[in-house]
């Protein structure tokens, strides 16, 4: 679910909700335990072997071009939504090669970065996001991109998807799990869960998946997601996990 373009930045309610669930996290399921994920070493043994021929997704890997700041993996994440990796790539270096700060981004009028970071999805949404957040981190946190969670979901444009990406690849901080669609829909389609939202997925997975794992979760299930286990009719017959699915409402694989 993405509430970039839905008036994130307007709704108190949603605060509230990003903060409760910020609280779920914290503590245990003590009523209704749940089950934990069986053969999980072999699994995450598997998947790894299989998916290493593979890049892992341009967010979460290591700047080349551009320096391999917490700004940078901020924005980077911002242009990517609703948007394919290799157009984020580019964009991406077009404007951070040179506009790497929220100083010098904000030299920039919207106009100028729409041109930068055309044909991202939104671009022009995401041009006046990229202004509001600089000149946010100008105003409030000194220039620097927040290590607090909670902080990050202040910022204009920011949901829970980005602001775990920024504390795991921006910050490098541990104890956070970057859920999008093929983390969501993966994990139910496994049998793991059964969850609704995104938000419900990153609450119960911190409570089955053992937390060696939640480091390599993300960049593993969105290559796995993208490349193996897509959306519609999934490349069952070459999936090297194919025996430890329970291939939860697929109609149909090849």
């Amino acid at each position: 679910m993405h509430y970039l373009f839905l008036g994130e930045e307007n709704s108190f309610l949603l605060f509230l909700f990003n903060y409760f669930l910020t609280f779920l996290n914290k503590i245990s399921f003590t009523i209704f335990p749940l089950n934990k994920i069986k053969n999980v070493d072999e699994i995450f043994k598997l998947l790894k072997k299989e998916l290493d021929k593979y890049e892992i997704p341009v967010i979460n890997r290591a700047k080349k071009d551009i320096d391999d700041t917490p700004f940078n993996t901020l924005i980077s994440c911002v242009l990517s939504l609703r948007t394919k990796d290799e157009v984020t790539e580019k964009a991406s270096l077009r404007l951070l090669k040179k506009y790497n700060t929220p100083e010098k981004l904000l030299t920039l009028s919207e106009g100028e970065i729409e041109s930068l970071i055309y044909p991202v999805g939104f671009y022009k949404t995401k041009a006046k996001r990229l202004r509001e957040i600089s000149k946010s981190l100008i105003e409030n946190y000194s220039s620097e991109v927040p290590k607090d969670f909670d902080e990050l979901l202040k910022l204009k444009g920011v949901g829970r998807k980005t602001a775990n990406i920024v504390m795991v690849y921006g910050h490098k901080k541990t104890g956070y799990i970057p859920i999008d669609t093929h983390c969501h829909r993966i994990p139910n389609r496994l049998g793991w869960i059964k969850t609704k939202t995104p938000e419900e997925t990153e609450v119960v997975l911190k409570k089955i998946l053992p937390e060696q794992y939640w480091d390599d979760f993300n960049d593993m299930f969105v290559t796995f997601g993208q490349k193996i286990c897509v959306p519609i009719s999934p490349f069952c017959s070459k999936c090297p996990i194919e025996h430890h699915c329970k291939k939860i409402n697929v109609k149909r694989s090849r």
